[in-house]
C-alpha cells in the first residue's frame, strides 16, 4: 500500500489510466470484429465504414499512448490488406 501522498496519487492515476487503456483496447477489438463481420456479409458500404472506424480507433489509441504507433500502423495495414484482398 502507498504510504506517501505522492505514491497514493500515482496509484490513483495508474488505476485510472489502466481502466482507460483497457477500454480503448476493448474498443479496438470490437471495431476489428465488426470489420470481420462486414467482410463476411460482403457489404461494401459496411466494410468501408467499419475500416474507417477501425483505423480511427487505432490512430486514437496510438495518439493517446495506449498502443505504440507502429503497432497501430501494423494492425491498420493488416485490416486494410484483408479488405483489399476480399474486394478483388
Amino acid at each position: 500500500m502507498a504510504r506517501h501522498k505522492s505514491a497514493e496519487k500515482r496509484a490513483r492515476q495508474s488505476a485510472k489510466r489502466n481502466e482507460l487503456n483497457r477500454m480503448r483496447r476493448s474498443k479496438i477489438r470490437t471495431l476489428a470484429k465488426a470489420l470481420e463481420k462486414a467482410l463476411e456479409k460482403d457489404d461494401a458500404k459496411g466494410v468501408t465504414a467499419a475500416l474507417r472506424a477501425a483505423e480511427s480507433g487505432l490512430a486514437r489509441a496510438a495518439g493517446k499512448g495506449t498502443l505504440h504507433w507502429r503497432t497501430a500502423a501494423r494492425k491498420t495495414s493488416r485490416l486494410a490488406k484483408k479488405v483489399n484482398k476480399k474486394s478483388k
